[in-house]
């Protein structure tokens, strides 16, 4: 990001604090947005009510010059979660700032921070997550006021379940994979994985065919680090940058896919999904027993193609090579490879070494 654009950013959000720089936090860590979060003066909480007034709000911007990994499907997260308000619970509030609309900070701990990756989430806090799942395929395509950023042509139609997972492949091939093709194709054939890819994973995915399904709103980023638990332990949804309409076990493949559950409680996130999201969705669950894996060997295979070029990205963070990022992240790109050998068609999963040896590789050529 340009230091303009920090600035710029930085500043907007003192003049919303009313000029005390002090009175700002930030920058938050996050992918897509530089975000600062500021008190808007004679915005205080009001403590005495169920549901106080917003008292902090986050300031933010679009990162310059960022990759994007997933489709968007909304012009505006704020419009969304503007007809959002009231069927779904718990997602921030909108806020007017002379004209601008902020979301928003939901003051607490993520549920990351407080029981992270591969770790089990109390049932309580599960029984909120599932509620968001109901309150989510609960809300029709048709009933979603928010201005999409799609064309018509390039939606898959209701209950085209194969359609529409076949777009989300479209998307990683193009948009991802040959949009970068110049700076990354070298790094990817080292790792194994080439245009012939993608034929190996749509024949893996959806030859067998895709049963139909009633399409419903998806956050398709629900993870640890989108729920915050506040100091009541009431869970929030935050970021819904990527949310879409489509087919609702998607959601539930990504939401499985990034939280890593233990096995026992995933079986049980699994049985607890297909009883709301029939109850209010009916239809969502059909085929779920097969197209589930389908679905999430997809989202293991879309993570070579974003992990292997966040990697990149991260090992050149600051102009220079940092050796404990490199193997961290090695590591990292090993492991996707050996979890998407199958829908990949890779016959043969690349050693560590190899891994490495490509990544220093690719920095060394790619450094200036």
């Amino acid at each position: 990001m340009s230091a303009q654009r920090v600035s710029q950013t930085r500043e907007k959000a003192v003049e919303l604090s009313g000029g005390d720089a002090s009175a700002v936090e930030g920058p938050l860590k996050g992918y897509h947005h530089e975000t600062y979060v500021i008190s808007l003066p004679g915005a205080a909480p009001d403590g005495e009510d169920d549901e106080p007034e917003p008292g902090r709000v986050k300031c933010r911007a679009p990162r310059e010059r960022l990759l994007w990994f997933d489709r968007r499907c909304f012009v505006s997260e704020e419009q969304l979660l503007e007809t959002l308000q009231g069927r779904i619970s718990r997602v921030p509030r909108l806020v007017d700032a002379g004209g601008i609309r902020l979301q928003e900070f939901i003051e607490g701990r993520t549920l990351g921070s407080v029981h992270g990756p591969g770790r089990a989430i109390p049932e309580h806090v599960l029984d909120q997550v599932l509620r968001v799942f109901e309150e989510l395929t609960a809300v029709a395509p048709g009933t979603v006021g928010a201005e999409r950023r799609c064309s018509p042509a390039d939606r898959a139609e209701d209950r085209d379940s194969a359609g529409f997972l076949d777009g989300l492949i479209r998307f990683a091939e193009e948009r991802v994979y040959q949009a970068n093709r110049d700076a990354f194709e070298g790094l990817f054939a080292a790792l194994g994985v080439d245009d012939d890819s993608f034929r190996s994973l749509r024949k893996h995915v959806l030859v067998p065919g895709l049963t139909r399904r009633p399409f419903t709103l998806l956050h398709a980023d629900l993870h640890r680090e989108n729920f915050v638990l506040d100091p009541a332990g009431r869970l929030w949804t935050i970021d819904w940058e990527l949310a879409m309409l489509g087919d609702p076990l998607y959601d539930l493949a990504t939401h499985l896919h990034l939280m890593a559950y233990p096995a026992a409680q995933e079986t049980r996130v699994v049985e607890r999904w297909c009883e709301v999201a029939e109850r209010s969705a009916p239809g969502s669950t059909e085929g779920w027993r097969d197209d589930l894996p389908r679905l999430r060997d997809f989202k293991r295979a879309q993570s070579v193609f974003t992990d292997v070029i966040r990697a990149s990205q991260v090992l050149g963070e600051g102009g220079s090579f940092h050796w404990r990022r490199w193997l961290t992240e090695s590591v990292k790109v090993q492991r996707v490879l050996e979890r998407a050998a199958v829908p990949l068609g890779l016959d043969e999963v690349p050693p560590l070494t190899t891994v490495a040896r490509s990544l220093r590789d690719w920095h060394r050529r790619h450094r200036g």
